[in-house]
């Protein structure tokens, strides 16, 4: 008789999947982050991973809400797209299916008149 020792995840059920960014998208967001940083625009950034959707959310001042937040929802992938941008009041400034064609809104705000 062998005995086996408990297995440390019950098998009650499956876990809760998460929704999370990949890292070929996380590169093309810190890329547009970093250069925002530069330019003196943004300070600081929070990143959630939620049961629907993950959320990388941007700051001008740390105690602030987020004046952007860039939200991969896989709920919408075949309607509207899955990636969207949305401001500070919660309006939707971009929604599309390519990242990048997605953070585009957000690169004009880098362009300014000299």
């Amino acid at each position: 008789m062998t005995m086996q020792p408990p297995s440390p995840v019950p098998a009650a059920g499956p876990m809760p999947e998460q929704v999370a960014f990949h890292r070929t998208e996380l590169s093309v967001i810190l890329t547009l982050y970093g250069r925002m940083v530069a330019a003196g625009e943004w300070r600081d950034y929070g990143i959630s991973c939620l049961k629907d959707r993950a959320v990388f959310s941007v700051f001008r001042r740390t105690a602030e809400n987020p004046i952007y937040r860039i939200e991969k929802d896989p709920k919408l992938r075949g309607r509207q797209g899955m990636y969207s941008v949305i401001g500070m009041d919660g309006q939707i400034l971009r929604r599309g299916h390519d990242l990048r064609t997605v953070l585009r809104v957000l690169e004009r705000k880098l362009i300014r008149p000299v």
